[in-house]
């Protein structure tokens, strides 16, 4: 923690430039007393109440307010970690209300809404080997397992697993798929279980539905000694108005902004004001609170698109505020940070969400590609006979694809709220559904852009995820087609870790062979590396129609090995296009000098690499 004045801290937190304003306000403990600060510009009064006081301001529970900026402070003596607190504000019409601490470190497990004194959560890291090799350069593989841990796994007795015991067991399966990193679905503190986190109440407090922010610290130490990033799910625009949080904190709009328009949002939470120096300062400090103090390796921001619009008279408007703040947060943590991704989840057609503030961007590292999903989705719930008049949902993501620094996400807003699993989406029989969910994954592994896939859909369960009971696990022990989707998976994962041709991102790394073949619902592409050393073909069939010796013009003339091909036995398949290694044909197709021909059964995927003479 960097040591400042307190005078330093008050100045830099009005300014809207505090770092790690959480070092300040709050509770911090000692052996015989605690202090408390509070930002309450509108408060009458401001005293601390807890359970050392049986939740009855005495005198001397009162604070003393440091400035006009409105922070209040006191020391309490013999109060230390483990007491139950809360801020009892006198409003400006002399109403009493009471309100968790906006900065406190701990929390009770709802329903019970106090705060808890336990000062900054330490921890002893072994990490080091982590971090000195941690880099956010975006032509790495990035290939993301995202998370809800209070579904994921229960015990059997339907309790949630504490992080330490959940760790061990999401290490052992994210090695063994051959996911590179976890993205983990807000865990600050929140009153609702049925909004997933994504309408917090504590941000400097880790949920405490799964232990405290020592239990997390081993949870990310300890996926971090097996080589497996976390990503961590936060919110900055939004917050909910449950009544001890930070809505009308002081009776008065602190936190939001007072025009209803700008403060109010569709979910029923309220819009942070980040044009207001105090709430910059908390939320900037909040992002260098995950990463400074738990080794977070990158942050998904939620809702981007609310922050950059909002309507008003039925039109919508761009919101200043919100970009210029944007661009300070992201540029500000790179500055500490560089090896952090910082990553959008913006489903708007904003330009430059990835580029330098400098350069009129906003600085995130990467960014959700929302288009990509909700198009390739709609195309494969078509039946095959009538995907022909919808091919250029395909075709169309290739157009931006390099225009951002993306991210092919098949996210939980997908399989929730009556959209139905992946596998369900799927037309046809079962077996015509598996084939799809094959394809379908195959596609996103190939497609340029990092790849995201929801917990559960890499075994294809048949129900919609439920933020209340644990994962279709048993399906896995009886369904022989979830085991070979589960297998498909795996090979897929490993093989892009494998080759770099396959997540190195850039322009040059890609080249169509064919797209236009609307009639058959064939897709051809290259994805290469830069120096041609590695060269691979993905081949797609979208059609319910097998292929033979189906021509595709290549760059090269020589052998070319299929190291993946999702009909084979092992994966359910029939072994349509067994065939391992095809030598070319010394004869013109596709705009090429020679070509290969391929059998490819209906609804299926190969990967093609090439193979010198």
């Amino acid at each position: 923690m960097i040591e400042m004045s307190g005078q330093t801290d008050r100045y830099l937190f009005h300014r809207g430039e505090h770092r790690q304003a959480y070092g300040y306000l709050g509770a911090h403990p000692s052996r015989t007393s605690t202090i408390f600060r509070v930002w309450a510009p509108n408060a009458k009064s401001v005293a601390v109440v807890g359970d050392f006081n049986s939740w009855v301001a005495r005198a001397e529970d009162y604070c003393k307010k440091l400035n006009n900026e409105g922070i209040w402070e006191i020391e309490i003596s013999k109060v230390k970690k483990g007491f139950l607190y809360k801020y009892q504000i006198e409003t400006s019409w002399g109403e009493r209300i009471l309100k968790a601490d906006p900065y406190g470190f701990s929390s009770e497990l709802r329903p019970n809404t106090a705060s808890i004194v336990t000062g900054l959560p330490k921890f002893r890291w072994g990490d080091k080997r982590w971090l000195n090799k941690r880099e956010v350069g975006y032509q790495r593989p990035v290939n993301i397992y995202e998370v809800h841990l209070g579904s994921w796994k229960k015990q059997e007795d339907g309790n949630f697993y504490n992080y330490r015991e959940i760790a061990k067991l999401l290490v052992d399966y994210l090695t063994d798929m051959k996911y590179t990193h976890i993205e983990l679905m807000p865990l600050v503190e929140h009153p609702l279980d049925a909004s997933w986190g994504y309408q917090g109440v504590g941000y400097y407090s880790i949920t405490s539905r799964y232990g405290s922010a020592e239990d997390f610290m081993y949870f990310v130490n300890y996926l971090h000694q097996h080589g497996i990033g976390v990503i961590l799910d936060w919110v900055p625009g939004h917050f909910c108005k449950d009544a001890h949080g930070l809505y009308r904190f002081d009776g008065g709009a602190c936190y939001e902004y007072e025009d209803a328009v700008l403060g109010e949002n569709e979910w029923g939470s309220a819009n942070f004001n980040v044009a207001r120096n105090e709430v910059r300062s908390f939320l900037v400090s909040n992002l260098y609170f995950w990463l400074k103090e738990f080794h977070i390796d990158g942050i998904r921001m939620d809702a981007i698109s609310n922050m950059l619009y909002y309507t008003r008279d039925n039109e919508l408007h761009e919101n200043q505020r919100s970009v210029e703040f944007l661009q300070f947060l992201n540029q500000t943590v790179h500055e500490e940070y560089p090896d952090v991704m910082l990553i959008a989840e913006d489903s708007s057609a904003w330009p430059l969400v990835t580029k330098y503030p400098m350069d009129g961007g906003l600085g995130f590292d990467g960014k959700w590609n929302m288009g990509w999903m909700n198009d390739t989705l709609k195309y494969m719930e078509i039946d095959p006979f009538f995907r022909k008049n919808h091919h250029g949902k395909l075709t169309f993501s290739f157009m931006y694809a390099f225009s951002e620094n993306f991210i092919l996400a098949l996210s939980h807003d997908e399989v929730v709220h009556g959209k139905k699993s992946i596998l369900n989406k799927m037309p046809g029989y079962y077996e015509n559904k598996l084939n799809h969910v094959k394809t379908l994954y195959a596609y996103q592994m190939a497609h340029p852009g990092k790849k995201l896939n929801f917990m559960g859909n890499e075994f294809a369960q048949g129900l919609e995820w439920r933020f209340y009971e644990e994962l279709e696990w048993k399906v896995l022990e009886e369904n022989k087609g979830c085991q070979s989707i589960q297998k498909y998976t795996r090979a897929l994962n490993e093989l892009y870790l494998k080759e770099k041709a396959l997540w190195y991102d850039g322009q040059d790394g890609f080249e169509w062979i064919e797209h236009e073949n609307i009639e058959e619902n064939m897709l051809i592409f290259l994805r290469k590396t830069p120096d041609m050393k590695e060269v691979f073909i993905a081949v797609f069939n979208f059609s319910g129609k097998n292929q033979e010796k189906y021509k595709i013009g290549v760059p090269f003339a020589g052998g070319y090995e299929c190291l993946l091909n999702s009909n084979e036995t092992r994966f359910g398949g029939y072994d349509i296009g067994k065939k391992k290694t095809y030598q070319t044909i010394d004869s013109s197709w596709n705009y090429r000098e020679q070509h290969i021909e391929v059998d490819i059964a209906g609804n299926t995927a190969l990967f093609l690499k090439y193979r010198k003479k």
